[in-house]
């Protein structure tokens, strides 16, 4: 069973000075799926991991070093206070890996 459930993502068609140019609008697409799924804006460290495919304690590891995740929202002022990952970040950094990769 894979981690990751990104769906097949769809070439869209563009015109860029008078040529066709297909552009693939993957963040957008990503973004429509998580929010299908999950009907929600957020997700908690236990959802963001599973789409990562990577533990929670990973997850709070990233968040120690600053770097390797999606931008969060800390949700309180206290050292533990829940932290959530809007969809539009998720979005955004699976985009950019996918691209990089």
């Amino acid at each position: 069973m894979s981690c990751c459930h990104f769906p097949s993502y769809k070439l869209t068609t563009s015109k860029n000075k008078g040529r066709k140019m297909k552009t693939i609008n993957i963040e957008e697409s990503i973004l429509q799926d998580l929010q299908n799924r999950y009907k929600k804006s957020v997700l908690n460290k236990k959802e963001l991991a599973h789409e990562l495919g990577m533990s929670v304690g990973a997850i709070n590891n990233y968040i120690c070093k600053s770097y390797g995740i999606p931008k969060y929202k800390k949700l309180g002022p206290a050292k533990n206070a829940p932290v959530v990952f809007p969809l539009i970040h998720i979005a955004d950094f699976l985009s950019n890996v996918m691209e990089v990769a």
